[in-house]
């Protein structure tokens, strides 16, 4: 059935959100017409005052209300360490696993040439920037493992170690996760381990890194989407 005026323009707005179809849309604008309006009511008002009051943070692109996030205004997290990943649902990821405590650089997204995203685009600029801080002993480059991730993690190594020859650049693991079967495993992540010389855990199981490459692009092998030891 068409839907007209307000109600139509309700379910068209809520469909723009991630995972909420029409159907789903549908029924979440009828929940809240149909229920109590004060929920409604307050929905609208937070999401106003969000859009209004809620930006980038000044050091780390995390969104906050204030001029530095949570994680940066800490004065309990380490210094030394950096995480550079791409998104803020990827920053609360690791937070939730409890085992990194230094701090954060959310780059805007990865390098995708195809669509316009380049290095300008996802702030590689700024980055460098806060890379070359003196107290950043570490960058964990903690992007995803797609073909765009490796491309931006490669990128990232490549600009960091040619600018700044003194930083230990890391990448986190890849393997088996916790409670699968290798038997049921592909073999492409099976065969990470192999193929890479892995160090011990650094913080966790999370953080079990790689060594990147320290500047030579021919270790950059884009085949078996590793970022490889240089020799």
């Amino acid at each position: 059935m068409e839907q007209i005026g307000a109600i139509a323009e309700l379910i068209d707005a809520l469909k723009k959100l991630p995972g909420v179809g029409p159907r789903a849309a549908q029924r979440i604008a009828y929940q809240l017409l149909n229920g109590d309006r004060s929920d409604a009511n307050r929905l609208g008002e937070a999401l106003l005052k969000a859009t209004k009051t809620v930006h980038r943070c000044a050091r780390c692109n995390n969104l906050t209300d204030g001029e530095l996030c949570s994680f940066c205004a800490s004065h309990n997290r380490d210094d030394s360490l950096l995480c550079i990943v791409e998104s803020v649902a990827d920053l609360m990821v690791i937070e939730q696993s409890l085992s990194y405590h230094g701090r954060y650089f959310i780059l805007m997204g990865r390098l995708s040439p195809l669509n316009g995203v380049g290095p300008h685009e996802i702030g590689l600029d700024k980055l460098l920037e806060r890379a070359g801080e003196p107290e950043v002993k570490e960058v964990i480059i903690a992007t995803s493992f797609t073909a765009e991730g490796e491309a931006t993690a490669f990128a990232v190594s490549e600009l960091l170690s040619k600018h700044y020859p003194q930083l230990k650049l890391t990448r986190i693991a890849r393997g088996v996760p916790a409670g699968a079967e290798i038997e049921y495993t592909d073999v492409n992540t099976v065969a990470q381990p192999a193929q890479t010389a892995l160090m011990g855990n650094r913080q966790g199981s999370f953080f079990a890194s790689i060594a990147l490459p320290s500047a030579a692009a021919q270790a950059w092998q884009p085949q078996s989407r590793e970022l490889a030891r240089s020799a």
